[in-house]
């Protein structure tokens, strides 16, 4: 089960392990080279060495894989560049396939998926850096071995917290910073190679920075706004049975979404025209609808349950007061 994106308990959410990769590369069927941290694969960053970086490396896959990477976050803004082959991508429902020299971009709150499901043949280099953000509205903070300007790196984050566009056609200079990059993970033992990996990695921050300054960035100040993140919390509570049917209080809600309570209502009623609570019985009643049509072995107080109601009088007076008729009568067809 995932858990929901802005929770907050130790680790903030259930991140990809990549475990098809790592799969994959156990059996001989692709080259795994990277360097990463906690539950990403690859060869152990030394523990004061780049903070910030999670995972930085390539995978080279000869021949066509049996799996994908579905659906899934990272802990950090996630940077991938294929250099050979094609592969299908999609970030929060934008379906691409990516061709030799495509650049994509993921935030931490956005789902991504690699393959359709399965991976075609091809070299996917992939940097994954913490910097320090869950949530759409709070301040990026970059590690201090990024060596950019305040100036530029102000510039950097502005455009990359504000276009949608996921996917760029890289120059060649971010071309080249990435196969950089890659001989120096490749080259690594024991963190010897981590000076050289540091310049490269900057580089490529400055690349990126110029290949943007080079063509007309559409940007949205909205999708870094607070009303945007109320907006991604109730989209991944509605969209998911398993948190629905946690107990929700609206202190609990506006803490997941790192605001006050005040705060989050009043972004809440913008967006839904109800309040919190309404609006959160407003989708365990949609999700009891189709419950009570598609899982005809569950029974009336299963499907209450299932979807949050503490009890199932209570889930009936509110399904009847909402549908006009009893959740056995929708079930009936009546």
């Amino acid at each position: 089960m995932l858990i929901p994106i802005y929770q907050e308990q130790g680790r903030t959410y259930e991140a990809d392990t990549c475990r098809p990769v790592i799969g994959a590369a156990d059996a001989g069927r692709l080259q795994l080279v990277a360097l990463a941290r906690e539950q990403y694969p690859g060869r152990r960053l030394p523990r004061k060495a780049l903070p910030g970086v999670k995972s930085v490396g390539f995978w080279d896959a000869a021949q066509r894989q049996d799996w994908g990477l579905d659906w899934h976050r990272n802990e950090g803004i996630e940077l991938t560049f294929l250099e050979r082959g094609s592969v299908a991508f999609a970030v929060e429902g934008q379906e691409s396939r990516l061709e030799a020299g495509d650049l994509t971009f993921a935030r931490p709150w956005q789902q991504h998926r690699v393959g359709d499901p399965h991976v075609a043949a091809g070299r996917l280099h992939f940097l994954i850096l913490d910097v320090g953000v869950r949530r759409p509205h709070q301040t990026w903070r970059w590690p201090a071995w990024v060596v950019l300007t305040p100036d530029d790196l102000r510039e950097l984050t502005n455009l990359l917290r504000h276009n949608e566009q996921p996917v760029w056609h890289a120059t060649a200079e971010v071309a080249h910073c990435f196969s950089r990059i890659g001989d120096a993970v490749e080259a690594d033992h024991d963190g010897d190679h981590i000076s050289s990996l540091a310049v490269h990695l900057n580089q490529l921050f400055l690349s990126v920075l110029e290949m943007f300054r080079r063509q007309e960035v559409p940007l949205d100040e909205s999708l870094s706004s607070t009303r945007r993140t109320v907006s991604l919390f109730w989209t991944d509570l509605s969209q998911n049975l398993e948190h629905l049917a946690l107990e929700w209080t609206v202190r609990d809600m506006a803490r997941r979404c790192g605001m006050g309570v005040t705060n989050f209502i009043h972004h809440s009623k913008q967006l839904v025209n109800m309040t919190p609570i309404q609006y959160l019985n407003h989708c365990r009643l949609t999700a009891a609808t189709r419950l009570l049509k598609e899982a005809s072995d569950r029974s009336i107080t299963q499907v209450a349950l299932n979807c949050g109601f503490a009890s199932s009088q209570y889930f009936a007076t509110l399904f009847r007061r909402h549908f006009g008729v009893t959740p056995r009568a929708f079930r009936d067809g009546a």
